[in-house]
């Protein structure tokens, strides 16, 4: 392995880690491992402050490297903390929804006859699990997951309960890591009843462990191959690796002519990144668009000047990237620097990020971004990204929100509205079950429909534009659904 520098094995992990689901994405394990990566042993490591209650707040004096269960005594060692209680928080200001958006949701409750309590449920609590990177080369990379998911505990506790019992949340640090993420599932197997809106780059870790012990397993995206194959895991955000939604070729041609016809598709040529470029160009050119040319980055390369010029001497007219937001950023001042100013900058959710503007300055302006989901500048149309957005400032205040985050909290609404409907009949196995047959769920409009039993991209996306430092939408408001073409 050549050597990297500090700085350039962070951004390799940034972008294998966060260039993924928006358009499905497989993962390789070696490649971070590779690139400096870690290969400890920590999988299932406390977060600090991960420990909650059904109110969603820390129990003082908790301790970060313990492991504990309200109402059901220890609930094992080294891996998590679990905490629950029967009292429910008041919320603070933060708002009640009412029907769909109550945080049971509107669906009829089942009987609760003939409830057991089983793995991960007492007389009294629910626990459900999170196992995301919290630690590792990207310290906080997708924190935003669980603070989601304990958002929604604290919105649930606050007025509802499950046959009596109210939801216990147990946080895992997957650590950038497939071994963590394995350790980090073996606790869940043992500790909670299902994992809801977990978000690792390395998923592929626990993806066995979690099917070898029947545990539902609701993620906010599934990002390998590995994980997506496991017959009890399943994903707010639906991918599959090989399908690319043809809402985007779709609108570029519809909406910028001929630079559909003068494309060009750059990659950090890496993990994800790559193989995603790759399909993406393919499934678009056989939309009809026309690529001039297409090149991957090398990790390690920090002068992006010589891709502008061919570029430019190829009379390109419309840029897709796919990489960090750092990456994006990078090839932007590169374009400036240059004075090449493309009809289209296209990028894929993961610059969705005040970091990514805050970086850019005036080279990122114009920048057009493919989205499933109701940016958070139009919470004030959506009750459900209102509630995501009030409830996480109660749990963690000055909490940003994100992507992940807001797929994390779809993913713990399903998973209580499923569990209710199951009723006296809940079970591992029963959860399962329900799962297989979810199609169009949108978490009540909060983004596009996702075929979680299915597996399969989601075929609706919309499109924002960042003019003067702030995403706008271009084309309207509303999901533009064209099916997905596949490749390979």
């Amino acid at each position: 392995m050549s050597p990297l520098t500090r700085s350039a094995r962070t951004l390799c992990c940034i972008a294998l880690a966060t260039a993924l689901a928006a358009c499905g994405s497989n993962l390789d394990p070696q490649t971070v491992a590779d690139a400096g990566g870690p290969g400890g042993t920590a999988g299932g490591a406390v977060v600090p402050g991960g420990t909650t209650a059904p109110d969603g707040s820390v129990p003082a004096g908790g301790d970060a490297g313990g492991s504990t269960s309200a109402g059901g005594g220890a609930a094992g060692g080294g891996g998590g903390t679990a905490a629950g209680g029967g009292g429910a928080a008041s919320g603070g200001d933060a708002p009640q929804g009412k029907g769909a958006n109550a945080a049971a949701g509107a669906g009829k409750a089942a009987s609760c006859a003939g409830f057991k309590n089983q793995t991960g449920i007492t007389d009294k609590t629910i626990t459900i699990g999170n196992a995301s990177d919290i630690s590792g080369p990207v310290p906080g990379l997708f924190e935003s997951a669980p603070e989601a998911v304990r958002a929604y505990v604290a919105y649930f506790n606050a007025t509802s309960d499950i046959c009596g019992r109210k939801l216990a949340f147990a946080s895992y640090d997957s650590r950038t890591d497939a071994a963590a993420d394995q350790q980090a599932y073996s606790k869940g197997c043992e500790q909670a009843f299902a994992m809801v809106g977990s978000m690792s780059g390395f998923d592929s870790g626990g993806a066995a462990t979690a099917q070898s012990c029947g545990l539902p397993d609701i993620r906010s995206a599934s990002v390998t191959s590995d994980r997506q194959g496991c017959t009890t895991c399943f994903a707010a955000q639906s991918v599959d690796a090989h399908e690319f939604q043809n809402a985007v070729p779709d609108f570029v041609k519809q909406t910028y002519g001929d630079a559909a016809q003068h494309a060009a598709m750059l990659y950090i040529n890496a993990g994800a990144a790559a193989e995603n470029g790759k399909t993406q160009a393919a499934a678009m050119t056989k939309r009809g668009m026309k690529f001039a040319y297409v090149q991957g980055i090398d990790i390690s390369e920090f002068n992006y000047a010589p891709y502008v010029q061919q570029m430019k001497d190829k009379d390109v007219e419309y840029v897709q990237f796919i990489g960090a937001y750092q990456q994006a950023d990078r090839l932007a001042e590169a374009m400036k620097q240059q004075g090449f100013k493309p009809k289209v900058y296209m990028l894929d959710p993961t610059v969705y990020t005040p970091d990514y503007v805050e970086a850019g300055g005036d080279a990122v302006e114009g920048t057009t971004v493919f989205a499933n989901f109701t940016p958070f500048e139009e919470a004030g149309s959506n009750k459900e990204v209102q509630l995501y957005l009030s409830w996480l400032q109660q749990v963690k205040p000055g909490a940003t929100p994100s992507f992940f985050g807001l797929f994390a909290w779809s993913a713990a609404r399903l998973f209580a509205e499923r569990a209710i409907a199951l009723g006296g009949k809940l079970s591992r196995a029963a959860l399962v079950g329900e799962l297989k047959g979810v199609t169009g769920w949108t978490a009540n409009g909060m983004h596009a429909p996702q075929n979680v039993g299915a597996k399969r991209t989601g075929p609706c996306w919309r499109f924002i534009t960042l003019h003067g430092g702030r995403w706008s939408p271009v084309g309207g408001t509303k999901y533009r659904c064209s099916g997905t073409t596949t490749v390979g």
